[in-house]
Protein backbone atom coordinates (compact mmCIF):
# COMPACT_ATOMS: atom_id res chain seq x y z
CA UNK A 1 0.00 0.00 0.00
CA UNK A 2 2.61 2.63 0.75
CA UNK A 3 4.89 1.46 -2.52
CA UNK A 4 1.71 1.96 -4.48
CA UNK A 5 1.04 5.91 -2.66
CA UNK A 6 4.91 6.69 -3.10
CA UNK A 7 4.76 5.56 -6.48
CA UNK A 8 1.18 7.52 -7.18
CA UNK A 9 2.95 10.60 -4.93
CA UNK A 10 6.02 10.84 -6.55
CA UNK A 11 3.82 10.58 -10.30
CA UNK A 12 1.37 13.45 -8.86
CA UNK A 13 4.81 15.38 -8.60
CA UNK A 14 6.63 14.64 -11.62
CA UNK A 15 3.56 16.10 -13.65
CA UNK A 16 3.19 19.29 -11.42
CA UNK A 17 6.82 19.70 -12.02
CA UNK A 18 6.81 19.32 -15.64
CA UNK A 19 3.57 21.38 -16.06
CA UNK A 20 5.90 24.38 -14.58
CA UNK A 21 8.90 23.95 -16.32
CA UNK A 22 6.08 24.19 -19.30
CA UNK A 23 5.07 27.47 -17.93
CA UNK A 24 8.52 28.68 -17.07
CA UNK A 25 9.51 28.43 -20.84
CA UNK A 26 6.54 29.78 -22.71
CA UNK A 27 7.56 33.23 -20.75
CA UNK A 28 9.57 35.23 -22.16
CA UNK A 29 12.79 35.50 -19.91
CA UNK A 30 15.13 38.61 -20.47
CA UNK A 31 17.54 40.51 -17.89
CA UNK A 32 16.47 42.89 -15.39
CA UNK A 33 19.21 45.72 -16.44
CA UNK A 34 21.35 46.34 -19.31
CA UNK A 35 24.55 48.79 -18.38
CA UNK A 36 25.93 50.02 -21.39
CA UNK A 37 29.67 51.24 -20.74
CA UNK A 38 31.12 53.32 -23.31
CA UNK A 39 34.85 54.44 -22.50
CA UNK A 40 35.48 57.49 -24.26
CA UNK A 41 38.54 57.25 -26.46
CA UNK A 42 39.23 53.94 -25.48
CA UNK A 43 41.62 52.24 -28.07
CA UNK A 44 41.64 48.45 -28.05
CA UNK A 45 45.38 47.61 -27.24
CA UNK A 46 44.54 49.64 -23.40
CA UNK A 47 42.86 46.12 -22.32
CA UNK A 48 46.20 44.46 -22.43
CA UNK A 49 49.02 47.54 -22.18
CA UNK A 50 47.61 47.89 -18.60
CA UNK A 51 46.22 43.73 -18.21
CA UNK A 52 48.65 43.23 -15.41
CA UNK A 53 48.50 46.29 -13.29
CA UNK A 54 44.53 45.59 -13.48
CA UNK A 55 42.74 44.23 -10.62
CA UNK A 56 40.63 40.88 -10.78
CA UNK A 57 37.21 42.48 -10.39
CA UNK A 58 37.20 45.08 -13.56
CA UNK A 59 38.41 44.74 -16.58
CA UNK A 60 39.92 41.68 -15.96
CA UNK A 61 35.86 40.34 -14.84
CA UNK A 62 34.71 41.29 -18.13
CA UNK A 63 37.27 39.62 -20.05
CA UNK A 64 37.37 36.66 -17.84
CA UNK A 65 33.64 35.88 -17.58
CA UNK A 66 32.31 37.72 -20.37
CA UNK A 67 32.81 37.51 -24.26
CA UNK A 68 35.76 39.43 -25.67
CA UNK A 69 35.43 40.59 -29.47
CA UNK A 70 39.13 41.35 -30.62
CA UNK A 71 38.56 42.80 -34.13
CA UNK A 72 35.97 45.51 -33.67
CA UNK A 73 36.11 48.70 -36.02
CA UNK A 74 34.41 51.79 -36.33
CA UNK A 75 32.68 51.56 -39.85
CA UNK A 76 32.80 55.20 -40.88
CA UNK A 77 34.53 58.46 -40.42
CA UNK A 78 35.36 60.99 -38.72
CA UNK A 79 35.47 58.84 -35.61
CA UNK A 80 34.50 61.64 -32.84
CA UNK A 81 32.07 61.04 -29.86
CA UNK A 82 28.80 61.99 -31.29
CA UNK A 83 29.05 60.05 -34.02
CA UNK A 84 30.42 56.62 -32.11
CA UNK A 85 27.61 57.15 -29.51
CA UNK A 86 25.06 57.24 -32.04
CA UNK A 87 26.15 54.61 -34.16
CA UNK A 88 26.94 51.87 -30.86
CA UNK A 89 22.95 52.69 -29.68
CA UNK A 90 21.49 52.71 -33.62
CA UNK A 91 23.65 50.36 -35.30
CA UNK A 92 23.74 52.71 -37.87
CA UNK A 93 26.11 55.19 -39.62
CA UNK A 94 26.41 59.10 -40.10
CA UNK A 95 24.66 58.86 -43.40
CA UNK A 96 21.80 57.22 -42.03
CA UNK A 97 21.00 58.37 -38.27
CA UNK A 98 21.84 61.68 -39.37
CA UNK A 99 24.48 62.97 -36.43
CA UNK A 100 27.39 64.31 -39.22
CA UNK A 101 29.70 65.02 -36.44
CA UNK A 102 29.63 66.57 -32.89
CA UNK A 103 28.97 70.06 -34.88
CA UNK A 104 28.81 70.38 -38.45
CA UNK A 105 28.39 73.74 -40.96
CA UNK A 106 24.72 74.60 -42.02
CA UNK A 107 24.99 74.05 -45.75
CA UNK A 108 22.46 77.05 -46.54
CA UNK A 109 23.20 79.55 -43.42
CA UNK A 110 26.79 78.64 -43.19
CA UNK A 111 26.52 78.86 -39.36
CA UNK A 112 27.92 75.81 -36.54
CA UNK A 113 25.32 73.62 -35.55
CA UNK A 114 26.21 71.38 -32.60
CA UNK A 115 24.82 68.26 -32.55
CA UNK A 116 22.23 67.95 -29.68
CA UNK A 117 21.86 71.94 -29.07
CA UNK A 118 17.59 72.83 -29.25
CA UNK A 119 16.43 76.31 -28.57
CA UNK A 120 13.06 75.20 -28.08
CA UNK A 121 13.77 73.75 -24.85
CA UNK A 122 15.19 75.31 -21.55
CA UNK A 123 17.63 74.20 -18.88
CA UNK A 124 16.57 72.26 -15.94
CA UNK A 125 18.64 72.47 -13.09
CA UNK A 126 20.99 75.40 -14.26
CA UNK A 127 20.15 79.05 -15.20
CA UNK A 128 23.00 78.47 -18.22
CA UNK A 129 20.71 78.07 -21.20
CA UNK A 130 23.80 76.93 -23.25
CA UNK A 131 24.62 73.98 -21.21
CA UNK A 132 21.00 72.90 -20.51
CA UNK A 133 19.79 73.76 -24.10
CA UNK A 134 19.79 70.24 -25.56
CA UNK A 135 17.53 67.50 -26.89
CA UNK A 136 18.05 64.34 -29.58
CA UNK A 137 16.15 66.37 -32.12
CA UNK A 138 18.72 66.32 -35.09
CA UNK A 139 19.09 62.58 -34.20
CA UNK A 140 16.86 60.81 -37.48
CA UNK A 141 17.41 57.09 -36.15
CA UNK A 142 15.20 54.94 -33.20
CA UNK A 143 17.96 53.56 -30.59
CA UNK A 144 18.07 50.15 -29.10
CA UNK A 145 16.73 52.30 -25.99
CA UNK A 146 13.62 53.85 -28.44
CA UNK A 147 13.25 50.51 -29.04
CA UNK A 148 13.22 48.92 -25.88
CA UNK A 149 10.49 51.16 -24.10
CA UNK A 150 8.25 50.98 -27.23
CA UNK A 151 8.26 47.35 -26.58
CA UNK A 152 7.91 47.39 -23.28
CA UNK A 153 5.09 49.97 -23.85
CA UNK A 154 7.01 52.36 -22.07
CA UNK A 155 7.30 50.40 -18.60
CA UNK A 156 11.47 49.94 -19.11
CA UNK A 157 12.83 52.12 -18.02
CA UNK A 158 15.87 53.97 -19.81
CA UNK A 159 18.34 56.71 -17.99
CA UNK A 160 21.60 58.61 -19.78
CA UNK A 161 24.45 59.78 -17.99
CA UNK A 162 27.56 61.29 -18.62
CA UNK A 163 29.72 64.56 -18.41
CA UNK A 164 29.03 65.03 -21.76
CA UNK A 165 25.33 66.31 -22.95
CA UNK A 166 25.75 64.60 -25.91
CA UNK A 167 26.76 61.20 -24.83
CA UNK A 168 24.10 61.27 -22.67
CA UNK A 169 21.23 62.69 -24.60
CA UNK A 170 21.83 60.48 -28.27
CA UNK A 171 22.55 56.87 -26.27
CA UNK A 172 19.11 57.82 -24.17
CA UNK A 173 17.39 58.46 -27.77
CA UNK A 174 14.04 59.73 -28.04
CA UNK A 175 11.94 58.76 -25.28
CA UNK A 176 13.62 58.02 -22.03
CA UNK A 177 12.94 58.22 -18.36
CA UNK A 178 15.98 60.81 -18.80
CA UNK A 179 19.01 62.02 -19.67
CA UNK A 180 21.66 63.99 -17.40
CA UNK A 181 25.00 65.52 -17.57
CA UNK A 182 27.59 67.58 -15.77
CA UNK A 183 27.06 71.39 -15.89
CA UNK A 184 30.23 73.00 -15.53
CA UNK A 185 28.94 76.25 -14.05
CA UNK A 186 27.45 74.69 -10.71
CA UNK A 187 29.13 71.59 -10.73
CA UNK A 188 25.47 69.77 -10.94
CA UNK A 189 23.81 66.79 -13.13
CA UNK A 190 21.26 68.93 -15.17
CA UNK A 191 18.85 68.07 -17.96
CA UNK A 192 16.73 70.01 -20.25
CA UNK A 193 12.58 70.55 -20.91
CA UNK A 194 12.81 68.14 -23.30
CA UNK A 195 12.92 65.58 -20.36
CA UNK A 196 10.96 67.00 -17.65
CA UNK A 197 10.41 70.39 -16.38
CA UNK A 198 12.19 69.87 -12.55
CA UNK A 199 15.06 67.54 -11.86
CA UNK A 200 14.02 64.55 -10.05
CA UNK A 201 14.59 64.06 -6.08
CA UNK A 202 17.14 61.78 -6.29
CA UNK A 203 19.14 63.89 -8.59
CA UNK A 204 18.50 66.83 -6.28
CA UNK A 205 19.60 64.97 -3.55
CA UNK A 206 22.87 63.58 -5.18
CA UNK A 207 23.85 67.23 -6.54
CA UNK A 208 23.35 68.50 -2.82
CA UNK A 209 25.95 65.97 -1.54
CA UNK A 210 29.01 67.82 -3.43
CA UNK A 211 30.29 64.83 -4.50
CA UNK A 212 32.63 66.56 -6.62
CA UNK A 213 34.88 69.03 -4.03
CA UNK A 214 35.41 65.42 -2.06
CA UNK A 215 36.59 63.81 -4.97
CA UNK A 216 39.58 66.40 -5.67
CA UNK A 217 39.88 67.15 -2.08
CA UNK A 218 43.54 65.46 -2.04
CA UNK A 219 44.34 66.49 -5.36
CA UNK A 220 45.61 63.88 -7.50
CA UNK A 221 48.47 61.49 -7.53
CA UNK A 222 48.81 58.39 -8.73
CA UNK A 223 47.49 55.22 -7.12
CA UNK A 224 50.82 53.09 -8.12
CA UNK A 225 54.23 54.49 -6.75
CA UNK A 226 54.91 56.23 -9.99
CA UNK A 227 58.09 54.23 -10.64
CA UNK A 228 55.73 51.57 -11.43
CA UNK A 229 54.36 53.08 -14.52
CA UNK A 230 56.38 51.53 -16.71
CA UNK A 231 53.62 50.80 -19.72
CA UNK A 232 54.14 54.77 -19.73
CA UNK A 233 56.59 57.60 -21.20
CA UNK A 234 58.58 59.51 -17.98
CA UNK A 235 56.40 62.12 -16.10
CA UNK A 236 57.05 65.46 -17.49
CA UNK A 237 57.43 64.72 -21.38
CA UNK A 238 57.51 67.47 -23.97
CA UNK A 239 54.13 66.58 -25.91
CA UNK A 240 51.68 66.75 -22.16
CA UNK A 241 49.68 69.43 -21.89
CA UNK A 242 48.93 70.91 -18.46
CA UNK A 243 46.16 70.52 -16.27
CA UNK A 244 44.75 73.80 -14.47
CA UNK A 245 47.09 75.68 -12.61
CA UNK A 246 49.57 73.28 -12.54
CA UNK A 247 53.30 74.68 -14.39
CA UNK A 248 54.33 71.41 -15.74
CA UNK A 249 52.77 68.19 -16.57
CA UNK A 250 53.77 66.02 -13.12
CA UNK A 251 52.07 64.35 -10.33
CA UNK A 252 51.30 65.10 -8.15
CA UNK A 253 48.36 67.45 -8.51
CA UNK A 254 48.05 69.56 -5.88
CA UNK A 255 46.48 72.41 -6.86
CA UNK A 256 43.49 70.61 -7.66
CA UNK A 257 41.20 71.52 -5.38
CA UNK A 258 41.31 75.26 -5.89
CA UNK A 259 41.62 74.54 -9.52
CA UNK A 260 38.23 72.82 -9.30
CA UNK A 261 36.89 75.72 -7.63
CA UNK A 262 38.21 77.89 -10.14
CA UNK A 263 37.05 76.08 -13.08
CA UNK A 264 35.02 73.05 -12.18
CA UNK A 265 35.55 71.91 -15.73
CA UNK A 266 38.79 70.49 -14.45
CA UNK A 267 37.53 67.36 -12.99
CA UNK A 268 36.98 66.46 -16.87
CA UNK A 269 40.73 65.64 -16.70
CA UNK A 270 41.24 63.62 -14.12
CA UNK A 271 40.00 59.90 -12.80
CA UNK A 272 37.43 61.36 -10.62
CA UNK A 273 35.22 62.39 -13.03
CA UNK A 274 34.54 58.79 -13.86
CA UNK A 275 33.89 57.95 -10.23
CA UNK A 276 31.54 60.92 -10.10
CA UNK A 277 29.43 59.71 -13.09
CA UNK A 278 29.77 55.62 -11.96
CA UNK A 279 28.27 57.18 -8.44
CA UNK A 280 25.12 59.04 -10.51
CA UNK A 281 24.58 55.60 -12.38
CA UNK A 282 23.94 53.82 -9.03
CA UNK A 283 22.21 56.65 -7.72
CA UNK A 284 19.73 56.38 -11.01
CA UNK A 285 19.73 52.52 -10.15
CA UNK A 286 18.50 53.84 -6.40
CA UNK A 287 16.36 56.61 -7.59
CA UNK A 288 14.30 54.90 -10.52
CA UNK A 289 14.71 51.67 -9.18
CA UNK A 290 16.18 50.33 -12.37
CA UNK A 291 16.68 46.39 -12.37
CA UNK A 292 13.90 45.76 -9.61
CA UNK A 293 11.29 44.02 -11.51
CA UNK A 294 11.38 41.86 -14.74
CA UNK A 295 10.71 44.62 -17.14
CA UNK A 296 14.41 44.88 -18.58
CA UNK A 297 15.36 48.43 -17.99
CA UNK A 298 18.32 50.18 -19.67
CA UNK A 299 21.17 51.72 -18.23
CA UNK A 300 23.61 53.98 -20.72
CA UNK A 301 26.83 55.39 -19.22
CA UNK A 302 29.40 57.23 -20.83
CA UNK A 303 33.10 57.35 -19.13
CA UNK A 304 34.38 60.65 -20.58
CA UNK A 305 37.45 61.38 -18.69
CA UNK A 306 39.47 58.98 -20.42
CA UNK A 307 38.71 61.27 -23.33
CA UNK A 308 39.39 64.49 -21.85
CA UNK A 309 42.72 63.24 -20.51
CA UNK A 310 43.94 61.63 -23.71
CA UNK A 311 43.62 65.01 -25.44
CA UNK A 312 45.31 66.68 -22.59
CA UNK A 313 48.02 64.05 -21.80
CA UNK A 314 48.61 62.05 -24.73
CA UNK A 315 47.60 57.67 -24.85
CA UNK A 316 51.31 57.10 -23.76
CA UNK A 317 51.00 59.64 -20.38
CA UNK A 318 51.19 58.37 -16.94
CA UNK A 319 48.11 60.54 -16.29
CA UNK A 320 46.67 58.36 -18.68
CA UNK A 321 47.16 54.85 -17.56
CA UNK A 322 46.07 56.56 -14.21
CA UNK A 323 43.34 56.73 -15.17
CA UNK A 324 42.43 53.68 -16.57
CA UNK A 325 43.81 51.92 -13.10
CA UNK A 326 41.43 54.17 -11.19
CA UNK A 327 38.78 53.27 -13.47
CA UNK A 328 39.53 49.36 -13.40
CA UNK A 329 38.96 49.69 -9.32
CA UNK A 330 36.02 51.94 -9.89
CA UNK A 331 34.03 49.33 -12.78
CA UNK A 332 34.99 46.30 -9.71
CA UNK A 333 33.08 48.36 -7.03
CA UNK A 334 30.35 49.41 -9.57
CA UNK A 335 29.73 45.29 -10.20
CA UNK A 336 29.86 44.26 -6.65
CA UNK A 337 27.35 47.13 -6.54
CA UNK A 338 25.01 45.66 -9.19
CA UNK A 339 25.56 42.17 -7.95
CA UNK A 340 23.80 43.17 -4.00
CA UNK A 341 21.66 46.07 -5.90
CA UNK A 342 20.17 43.88 -8.87
CA UNK A 343 21.64 40.12 -8.20
CA UNK A 344 24.86 38.73 -9.77
CA UNK A 345 23.47 37.26 -13.10
CA UNK A 346 20.46 39.34 -13.37
CA UNK A 347 22.09 42.01 -15.54
CA UNK A 348 23.91 42.60 -18.80
CA UNK A 349 27.02 44.51 -19.21
CA UNK A 350 29.03 45.73 -22.42
CA UNK A 351 31.65 47.88 -22.69
CA UNK A 352 32.80 49.83 -25.60
CA UNK A 353 34.24 52.84 -26.90
CA UNK A 354 32.84 55.28 -29.56
CA UNK A 355 36.26 55.81 -30.51
CA UNK A 356 40.25 55.67 -29.59
CA UNK A 357 43.08 58.22 -30.09
CA UNK A 358 46.02 58.10 -32.00
CA UNK A 359 49.51 58.80 -30.13
CA UNK A 360 51.29 62.35 -29.86
CA UNK A 361 53.06 63.57 -32.27
CA UNK A 362 55.93 64.26 -30.32
CA UNK A 363 55.74 61.04 -28.94
CA UNK A 364 56.13 59.66 -32.34
CA UNK A 365 59.12 61.63 -33.31
CA UNK A 366 60.73 60.91 -30.41
CA UNK A 367 60.56 57.36 -31.75
CA UNK A 368 61.61 58.04 -35.21
CA UNK A 369 57.72 57.17 -36.63
CA UNK A 370 56.44 58.62 -39.27
CA UNK A 371 54.12 62.16 -38.22
CA UNK A 372 53.25 65.22 -38.32
CA UNK A 373 50.55 68.30 -38.40
CA UNK A 374 47.75 67.78 -41.36
CA UNK A 375 46.50 70.75 -42.77
CA UNK A 376 48.33 73.81 -41.20
CA UNK A 377 47.59 76.86 -43.12
CA UNK A 378 45.03 74.91 -46.00
CA UNK A 379 41.61 76.85 -45.28
CA UNK A 380 43.93 80.11 -45.75
CA UNK A 381 45.86 79.17 -48.84
CA UNK A 382 42.72 77.15 -50.56
CA UNK A 383 40.44 80.25 -50.31
CA UNK A 384 43.07 82.65 -52.11
CA UNK A 385 43.90 80.03 -54.49
CA UNK A 386 40.10 80.07 -55.43
CA UNK A 387 39.64 83.50 -55.41
CA UNK A 388 42.82 83.75 -58.11
CA UNK A 389 40.72 81.13 -59.85
CA UNK A 390 37.45 82.21 -59.67
CA UNK A 391 37.89 85.55 -59.14
CA UNK A 392 35.44 85.39 -55.71
CA UNK A 393 36.90 85.49 -51.81
CA UNK A 394 35.73 83.29 -49.01
CA UNK A 395 34.39 80.67 -51.26
CA UNK A 396 34.59 78.08 -48.36
CA UNK A 397 32.60 78.09 -45.42
CA UNK A 398 34.14 75.99 -42.97
CA UNK A 399 36.32 72.76 -42.68
CA UNK A 400 34.50 70.64 -40.33
CA UNK A 401 34.76 66.75 -39.57
CA UNK A 402 38.39 66.32 -42.24
CA UNK A 403 35.53 68.01 -44.78
CA UNK A 404 35.54 71.17 -46.64
CA UNK A 405 32.04 73.07 -46.62
CA UNK A 406 31.57 75.19 -50.25
CA UNK A 407 29.23 78.55 -50.22
CA UNK A 408 26.85 77.64 -51.95
CA UNK A 409 24.58 81.10 -51.56
CA UNK A 410 27.94 83.16 -52.80
CA UNK A 411 28.21 80.27 -55.94
CA UNK A 412 25.01 80.68 -56.96
CA UNK A 413 25.29 84.72 -56.75
CA UNK A 414 28.39 84.80 -58.64
CA UNK A 415 27.07 82.43 -61.56
CA UNK A 416 29.88 79.48 -60.94
CA UNK A 417 29.72 75.95 -60.39
CA UNK A 418 30.21 73.46 -57.73
CA UNK A 419 31.71 70.60 -59.47
CA UNK A 420 34.51 72.62 -61.18
CA UNK A 421 35.46 74.59 -58.08
CA UNK A 422 35.04 71.17 -56.02
CA UNK A 423 37.07 69.49 -59.12
CA UNK A 424 39.92 72.53 -58.85
CA UNK A 425 40.07 71.94 -55.15
CA UNK A 426 40.74 68.84 -55.22
CA UNK A 427 43.77 69.20 -57.56
CA UNK A 428 45.09 71.66 -55.45
CA UNK A 429 44.89 69.64 -51.99
CA UNK A 430 46.34 66.74 -53.86
CA UNK A 431 49.46 68.41 -53.91
CA UNK A 432 49.11 69.08 -50.20
CA UNK A 433 51.97 66.76 -48.61
CA UNK A 434 49.95 65.95 -45.46
CA UNK A 435 46.95 64.63 -47.49
CA UNK A 436 46.43 60.97 -48.50
CA UNK A 437 43.34 61.22 -50.46
CA UNK A 438 40.79 64.54 -51.17
CA UNK A 439 37.43 63.17 -52.69
CA UNK A 440 34.37 64.84 -53.44
CA UNK A 441 31.55 63.88 -51.34
CA UNK A 442 28.88 62.96 -54.15
CA UNK A 443 31.79 60.71 -56.57
CA UNK A 444 33.16 58.43 -53.44
CA UNK A 445 32.03 55.35 -55.53
CA UNK A 446 34.04 56.65 -58.66
CA UNK A 447 37.18 57.41 -56.64
CA UNK A 448 40.03 55.27 -56.89
CA UNK A 449 40.51 54.71 -52.81
CA UNK A 450 40.73 51.57 -51.51
CA UNK A 451 38.42 49.29 -49.19
CA UNK A 452 37.59 49.84 -46.29
CA UNK A 453 37.77 53.97 -46.61
CA UNK A 454 35.99 54.21 -49.48
CA UNK A 455 32.91 52.21 -47.70
CA UNK A 456 33.87 54.07 -44.55
CA UNK A 457 33.64 57.55 -46.42
CA UNK A 458 30.34 56.83 -47.79
CA UNK A 459 28.87 55.99 -44.50
CA UNK A 460 29.89 58.92 -42.71
CA UNK A 461 28.47 61.38 -45.39
CA UNK A 462 25.35 62.18 -44.45
CA UNK A 463 23.89 63.76 -47.70
CA UNK A 464 22.05 66.93 -45.64
CA UNK A 465 24.95 67.66 -43.31
CA UNK A 466 28.22 66.88 -44.22
CA UNK A 467 30.28 68.80 -46.68
CA UNK A 468 31.49 69.12 -50.00
CA UNK A 469 34.75 67.35 -49.59
CA UNK A 470 36.41 64.47 -47.76
CA UNK A 471 39.87 64.35 -46.79
CA UNK A 472 41.92 61.64 -45.44
CA UNK A 473 45.37 62.26 -44.15
CA UNK A 474 48.61 60.51 -43.96
CA UNK A 475 49.07 57.98 -40.95
CA UNK A 476 49.36 59.41 -37.56
CA UNK A 477 49.07 63.23 -38.74
CA UNK A 478 47.15 65.33 -36.45
CA UNK A 479 46.05 68.09 -36.99
CA UNK A 480 47.44 71.28 -35.64
CA UNK A 481 45.03 71.93 -32.36
CA UNK A 482 46.63 68.78 -31.62
CA UNK A 483 50.45 70.21 -30.76
CA UNK A 484 49.97 68.83 -27.15
CA UNK A 485 48.11 65.55 -26.26
CA UNK A 486 46.02 63.42 -29.20
CA UNK A 487 42.97 64.04 -30.87
CA UNK A 488 40.75 61.40 -33.13
CA UNK A 489 38.89 61.75 -36.31
CA UNK A 490 40.78 59.05 -38.91
CA UNK A 491 39.75 55.83 -40.40
CA UNK A 492 43.25 54.20 -39.18
CA UNK A 493 43.21 51.49 -36.82
CA UNK A 494 44.62 53.71 -33.39
CA UNK A 495 41.06 55.66 -33.98
CA UNK A 496 39.00 53.37 -35.52
CA UNK A 497 39.79 50.01 -33.35
CA UNK A 498 37.76 49.65 -30.38
CA UNK A 499 37.22 47.17 -27.75
CA UNK A 500 34.12 45.46 -27.20
CA UNK A 501 33.24 43.17 -24.32
CA UNK A 502 29.66 41.45 -23.06
CA UNK A 503 29.12 40.06 -19.94
CA UNK A 504 26.36 38.74 -17.38
CA UNK A 505 23.06 37.16 -18.26
CA UNK A 506 22.39 35.65 -21.47
CA UNK A 507 26.00 36.01 -22.60
CA UNK A 508 28.80 33.35 -23.33
CA UNK A 509 32.29 33.19 -22.40
CA UNK A 510 34.94 33.16 -24.75
CA UNK A 511 36.59 35.46 -27.30
CA UNK A 512 36.73 36.29 -30.82
CA UNK A 513 39.20 37.88 -33.62
CA UNK A 514 36.66 37.53 -36.20
CA UNK A 515 35.59 41.12 -37.99
CA UNK A 516 32.76 42.89 -36.50
CA UNK A 517 31.66 46.76 -36.35
CA UNK A 518 30.41 49.06 -33.63
CA UNK A 519 26.92 48.94 -35.29
CA UNK A 520 26.71 45.32 -34.60
CA UNK A 521 26.07 46.02 -30.98
CA UNK A 522 22.80 47.44 -31.07
CA UNK A 523 21.31 44.15 -32.83
CA UNK A 524 23.20 41.96 -30.96
CA UNK A 525 21.49 43.68 -27.56
CA UNK A 526 18.14 43.65 -29.42
CA UNK A 527 18.37 39.75 -30.39
CA UNK A 528 19.17 39.31 -26.41
CA UNK A 529 15.73 41.00 -25.78
CA UNK A 530 13.41 40.30 -28.43
CA UNK A 531 12.78 44.25 -29.69
CA UNK A 532 12.59 45.38 -32.66
CA UNK A 533 15.97 46.34 -34.13
CA UNK A 534 16.45 50.27 -34.66
CA UNK A 535 14.85 51.67 -37.45
CA UNK A 536 18.24 52.90 -39.49
CA UNK A 537 20.07 49.44 -38.34
CA UNK A 538 22.56 48.25 -40.46
CA UNK A 539 24.36 45.83 -38.15
CA UNK A 540 23.83 42.05 -37.82
CA UNK A 541 23.56 40.52 -33.78
CA UNK A 542 26.80 38.77 -32.32
CA UNK A 543 25.44 34.98 -32.40
CA UNK A 544 28.40 33.71 -30.96
CA UNK A 545 27.95 36.13 -28.13
CA UNK A 546 24.39 35.41 -27.28
CA UNK A 547 23.93 31.89 -28.18
CA UNK A 548 21.54 32.36 -31.47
Amino acid sequence: MLKKFTIATVAFLTVITLNAQKKKNTELERPKLVVGLVVDQMRWDYLYRYYNKFGNDGFKRLLNSGYSLNNVHIPYVPTVTALGHTSIYTGSVPAIHGIAGNDWTDKETGKNVYCTTDESVKPVGTTNVKVGSHSPKNLWSTTVTDELRLATNFQGKVIGVSLKDRASILPAGHTPTGAFWFDDSTGNFITSTYYMNDLPEWIKSFNSQNIPDKLVANGWDTLLPINQYTESSPDNSDWEGLLGSAKTPTFPYINLPADYQSRKDNIRYTPFGNTLTLKLAEASVEGEKLGSDNITDILAINLASTDYAGHKFGPNSIEVEDVYLRLDQDLAEFFKYLDNKVGKGQYTVFLSADHGGAHSVGFLQEHKIATGFFGEGMEKNMTAKLKEKFGVDKLINGVDNYQIYFDRKLIADNKLDLETIKAFAINELEKDPTVLYAVSTTKVQEATIPEPIKQRIINGINRERSGDIQLISHDSMLPTYAKKGTTHSVWNSYDAHIPLIFMGWGINHGESNKPYFMTDIAPTVSALLHIQFPSGNVGNPITEVIGR
